[in-house]
């Protein structure tokens, strides 16, 4: 189902942006295995799956900060940087080994993606799509690539991509920039405040995925659309039977 809270102008839209983890896949178990095994290898317990899941959405190092900081009862702040740095690399040595274990594309992802990119603007020009995670750029696209998703996008950029990570806009007014499209025909595709964050401090327009890891916290920054399936996307931006608001 698609809710609508603000009309996008899907006939205006030029460029999709879409986050990673927790909108296009699910990765939960990979990193929650990973962040476990570095937490190991430094002599700390393993954390719950669920606690560590909750931590995504800000990249790794603070992934890793945070699920550091757990493990030993401590603020995120007050962790020991060298021992944050080591634990950091161990992390995600291990994750590019094993980012593709049990990681997988979301039902009607692939789909969605395919249909998406026959819809054209109003001028019948092909919209151009792309990847903006705050996951390390390597696996990013790793992953695209052994999922298939890949060749969908012209970029895939990821949080060691730019100078900052979302939700500083650097990364999507770079993408605007690259293929000359305006904020009000771009829209930036989540699953967490994260990225609905993203969006307003680019001046872009937003969608919310209400199945990933960020939905407790999606609605802090309410999202102009809100989608509950991947599939919806394609309802949500086609042009041709634009979705009405909610009264």
């Amino acid at each position: 189902m698609v809710h609508v809270y603000r009309p996008l102008p899907v006939e205006r839209l030029k460029l999709l942006v879409f986050d990673l983890d927790g909108t296009l896949i699910d990765s939960a178990q990979d990193l929650c295995n990973s962040v476990n095994a570095a937490l190991g290898q430094f002599n700390r317990g393993p954390m719950p799956d669920p606690a560590i899941a909750g931590f995504v959405g800000n990249g790794a190092p603070m992934l890793m900060r945070r699920s550091l900081a757990m493990a030993d009862g401590l603020a995120p702040e007050q962790v020991d940087e060298n021992l944050l740095s080591e634990a950091y690399a161990f992390f995600l040595q291990y994750y590019r080994e094993h980012k593709l274990d049990f990681t997988y594309a979301y039902d009607g992802v692939v789909e969605a993606l395919a249909a998406l990119k026959e819809l054209h603007d109003a001028a019948g020009t092909p919209r151009t799509m792309a990847v903006l995670t705050n996951k390390p750029v390597r696996p990013a696209r790793g992953i695209c690539e052994g999922l298939g998703m890949a060749d969908y996008f012209l970029h895939i950029y990821g949080g060691d991509s730019f100078p900052v990570k979302k939700p500083d806009p650097f990364g999507l007014r770079s993408l605007m920039e690259e293929t000359g499209s305006s904020p009000d025909e771009t829209v930036m595709i989540g699953d967490s405040q994260v990225d609905v964050a993203t969006a307003r401090n680019a001046g872009a327009w937003s969608i919310g995925c209400a199945f990933g890891f960020g939905v407790p916290t999606l609605m802090d920054h309410k999202p102009d659309v809100l989608v509950d399936r991947a599939s919806d996307w394609t309802a949500a931006l086609n042009p041709a039977k634009p979705c009405p608001a909610k009264p």
